[in-house]
């Protein structure tokens, strides 16, 4: 075909130059003509001759003019093409879109939309424009965030994060109350916290603790991956973020909340040490059961310090960090019947715990073989949950007890405020069992004997008190307080103002052999060679309403001139008897004249060398009545005081703390003191008098089976308080019991008669006090091996007081404390009570001494002006002395009231105190 081609025609004397020249009027260097100028040929427009060559060839110019318009910016023939450009040669410009022949586009700092497109095309940015955006938002972020964590400050720990219990412990070091705060916290130091337990919670919770900023992203893309799977998990919060959740933020799920979670995180991570975080976390992390804090949890769970911990009971408290509802094996149905079953809990806290040990293995911190070694042991059951113990019961006596002691004992000026804020560990002397069958011998007498409804005159506001001290330590064992500590607030253990009565005479007896009785041709100021030391065997006249003289035998009178007649038990008189069986029938009017014949001041020195105190609770020992008890001692006085003869002198004064621990940190230990009272020869020779008491006087229900028993009964003026105190050589115990009139709070609250109380006629040492003295006695001392008493070695002469004369050098008539072969004549009616001896026996023509059976003989006297004192089983004019009984702990600051006076009376008011020893 290209042969028939027409060829194409050259121009008008031009040739090639011609075409040249076409096109380079179509490449638009001067194609573009005026705006708004309209031109009627392409002639016309441009002022120039149309080229040579015809249509064809500047058609073809055109076109190529056209393309290069459009990549270029539109020149052309005409200004850019046929359809775009400004016109197509010949009808000028204006109808396309081109824009004839413009410079190229500007671009802007911020290309966009962009310059040089076209369409959709000018609204996709570019990757330069994406990269800067990014860039450009990432620097503001991190502007913005290095912003905050300048502003942002670091909140103080929460106070209920810091919040602590303090927590009593028995004798055993079993928990007995957690008390005096709202959280069960015991905070402790980091190197106090054992590894194994650092080491559990690290590789379960947080692996990279020890080297994250406190915040761990990749840890918490583990555990979304781990949770999409349904495999175990670390937390997706680190150790740090949960510390910084848990004890300085509200607990509000808020976005506002979460951003200063973080921003806290970040500062506490860098400014805080890793222990002390670790130290804070686990001291404040809930652990369940009320234990907030491992030390806590580990004394819930395991009964034992965190410290004493192993790396399998460890792995088990750091499961219950995951959710203890869901992972304390004794369950949680109160909250969820379902899923929180016991059955359910202990399942899944054997596979938490067996994949934290696993977890611990790949983390180099627990070695394989230990793992297998706990494996094979199997998983560390906890101990079964116990019932907090409330403050009701004995439990609030004991913590009254024990906090008085601590306070009042302490070097390191502890106050009450300070034990108040809680954190303080107090390992007592209480023995849980011993204190569990006081009271329940005390509740066999209430529920079998005292009815105030059945006698609302006579068994309305009977109290009991009671304490039972190991004579060997001081250590007090157990108490009777009353019946609850949360509606009776007088701890009855401790000085109430009930007067002691006859078991105030062995001290009379003590002082007598230790200082002995005063020459009558001495004077007042005669030096101590000048005394006779006193023997058990001395006699004195036992005659009722005797008339009590000096020690230079003036008859003694008040302040308003009237003399002193003693009453006895019953207004009985019993003639010259020895002081050992004045002691046993329990005879007033001897111990008065030789409590006069020693001096009343030495009798005082005994009594407080012995283990009583100097306060108000000692009576006015001016007077005779003071020899018979007119003081009012605590129960856990008179145990300890009992218990240095029982050690043969030595006096340890009672106490019912053994040691205070603050955080872990041991601040208080009890200091044992032992001091010597008493010869061993005086103290032995007085457990002997006060053995026979119990074997063949007043105190025979008293007895224990196969055990050496010593004691003494005491009753007081018209029956207003009965005591017995005993003791073994394991064991001193003292029982009280009194009744006050019926307004509890009252200041001034006055003893009443007991005459009718029990259904008995007179209340006396021999009846219910050594009724609760026995049953307690001879449960506490269960399992023990009987002990026996030392032989008394012969002490002091033989001296006459009280009117009773010296015998004639002829055989004496008095009967020998020597035993003789010969059996007495009167025969034991009780199996277990050995045969007196002769000195003891009583005439074929005293009947009231053949009968009398530890209980007959007591009794009240009716005496009235002219007698007084108090006695075992009543004597003289009536007491008037009013007393309260609020009281915290033995041995402090005690305001008891008014003290004896020159009638024998004089109860007191005491209120909450604490001493040197509980």
């Amino acid at each position: 075909m290209s042969e028939h081609r027409r060829k194409t025609q050259q121009p008008q004397g031009g040739g090639r130059a011609a075409a040249r020249r076409a096109a380079q009027s179509s490449s638009g260097r001067r194609a573009a003509p005026s705006r708004g100028v309209t031109s009627e040929s392409p002639s016309d427009s441009y002022g120039e001759e149309s080229p040579y060559g015809g249509r064809a060839e500047a058609r073809r110019a055109a076109q190529r003019g056209g393309r290069r318009a459009a990549e270029g910016g539109g020149a052309g023939y005409g200004g850019g093409g046929r359809r775009r450009g400004g016109g197509d040669g010949r009808e000028g410009p204006g109808r396309g879109r081109g824009r004839g022949n413009q410079p190229p586009a500007k671009k802007r700092f911020i290309d966009y939309p962009r310059a040089g497109k076209y369409g959709a095309r000018r609204w996709l940015p570019s990757w330069k424009l994406v990269s800067g955006l990014c860039i450009g938002f990432l620097g503001l972020l991190m502007g913005f965030a290095g912003l905050a964590y300048a502003m942002v400050g670091t909140p103080k720990v929460k106070d209920a994060a810091k919040a602590e219990n303090n927590v009593y412990y028995w004798a055993d070091n079993t928990q007995m109350v957690a008390t005096g705060g709202g959280t069960n916290r015991q905070i402790i130091d980091y190197s106090q916290i054992p590894a194994a337990m650092r080491n559990a919670v690290i590789s379960a919770e947080n692996k990279s603790f020890e080297t994250d900023s406190g915040i761990d992203p990749m840890g918490i893309a583990r555990a979304l991956y781990n949770m999409a799977k349904g495999g175990e998990t670390q937390g997706g919060s680190t150790i740090t973020q949960q510390y910084v959740k848990n004890s300085r933020l509200s607990q509000d799920q808020t976005l506002s909340r979460k951003f200063e979670e973080l921003f806290i995180t970040l500062k506490v991570g860098k400014t805080m040490d890793k222990k002390d975080i670790m130290a804070d976390y686990l001291n404040i992390s809930y652990y369940g059961r009320g234990a907030s804090g491992i030390q806590a949890a580990a004394r819930t769970y395991y009964g034992k310090d965190a410290r004493k911990l192993d790396a399998s009971q460890c792995a088990f408290l750091a499961t219950l960090l995951k959710g203890a509802t869901y992972y304390d094996p004794a369950g949680a149905p109160e909250y969820d019947p379902i899923q929180a079953t016991p059955a359910k809990n202990l399942d899944r806290a054997k596979k938490r715990w067996a994949w934290i040990l696993e977890e611990e293995v790949k983390d180099g911190r627990l070695r394989a073989e230990d793992r297998q070694k706990f494996l094979k042991q199997g998983f560390p059951m906890p101990d079964s949950p116990k019932k907090g113990a409330e403050l009701g019961g004995q439990i609030g006596y004991l913590v009254d007890l024990a906090k008085a002691n601590f306070l009042n004992n302490n070097d390191r000026d502890i106050t009450a405020d300070k034990l108040a804020q809680g954190g303080y560990e107090i390992h007592t002397t209480f023995v849980k069992s011993k204190v569990d069958k006081l009271n329940a011998a005390v509740k066999k007498v209430y529920d079998n004997k005292i009815k105030p409804k059945q006698r609302p005159t006579t068994d309305t506001h009977v109290q009991f008190g009671g304490a039972s001290v190991d004579p060997n330590t001081g250590a007090i064992a157990a108490i009777y307080g009353g019946q609850n500590a949360t509606t009776h607030y007088t701890n009855n253990a401790d000085t109430t103002g009930a007067q002691v009565g006859s078991t105030f005479k062995p001290f009379v007896l003590t002082a007598a052999m230790e200082y002995g009785k005063r020459d009558p041709a001495g004077g007042p100021d005669q030096v101590e060679s000048e005394r006779t030391q006193v023997s058990p065997k001395s006699i004195y006249n036992a005659d009722d309403m005797l008339k009590i003289k000096k020690y230079n035998g003036e008859v003694w009178t008040d302040e308003n001139g009237k003399e002193w007649l003693q009453a006895n038990d019953g207004h009985e008189s019993r003639g010259n008897i020895t002081l050992r069986e004045a002691m046993q029938w329990s005879a007033n009017a001897p111990y008065v004249q030789l409590g006069m014949d020693v001096g009343t001041d030495k009798v005082k020195e005994v009594a407080i060398a012995a283990g009583l105190r100097d306060d108000r609770s000692m009576a006015d020992s001016t007077v005779p009545s003071f020899s018979i008890g007119t003081s009012q001692p605590s129960a856990i006085r008179m145990a300890g005081a009992y218990g240095t003869f029982a050690t043969s002198g030595m006096q340890r004064d009672p106490y019912s703390v053994e040691e205070v621990k603050y955080r872990g940190e041991v601040i208080y230990q009890h200091k044992k003191v032992n001091k010597r009272a008493f010869d061993p020869a005086i103290a032995d020779n007085v457990t002997d008098v006060l053995k026979n008491v119990v074997e063949k006087g007043t105190g025979t229900p008293a007895q224990l089976p196969g055990r050496d028993v010593a004691g003494k009964t005491g009753t007081t003026d018209d029956n207003k308080s009965a005591w017995f105190v005993g003791y073994t050589p394991q064991l001193s115990t003292a029982i009280s019991m009194y009744r006050l009139d019926d307004n509890e709070k009252h200041k001034n609250r006055k003893f009443e008669k007991m005459y009718g109380t029990g259904g008995e006629k007179t209340i006396h040492g021999a009846s219910f006090p050594a009724q609760i003295w026995h049953d307690y006695m001879i449960e506490a001392l269960k399992g023990s091996t009987p002990e026996t008493f030392p032989k008394p070695e012969p002490w002091g002469d033989t001296v006459y007081g009280g009117g009773a004369k010296s015998p004639s050098p002829t055989p004496s008539d008095v009967p020998s404390e020597t035993p003789s072969s010969t059996p007495s004549t009167t025969p034991s009616t009780t199996p277990s009570v050995p045969t007196p001896d002769p000195s003891d026996s009583c005439g074929a023509w005293d009947w009231n001494c053949q009968n009398n059976n530890g209980g007959t003989n007591s009794g009240t006297d009716t005496g009235g002006g002219t007698t007084s004192g108090t006695t075992d089983g009543g004597t003289g004019s009536t007491d008037t002395g009013t007393t309260t009984g609020t009281s915290a702990a033995d041995g402090g600051t005690t305001d008891t009231g008014g003290n004896g006076n020159g009638n024998g009376n004089g109860n007191g008011s005491g209120n909450i105190f604490g001493g040197p020893a509980g």
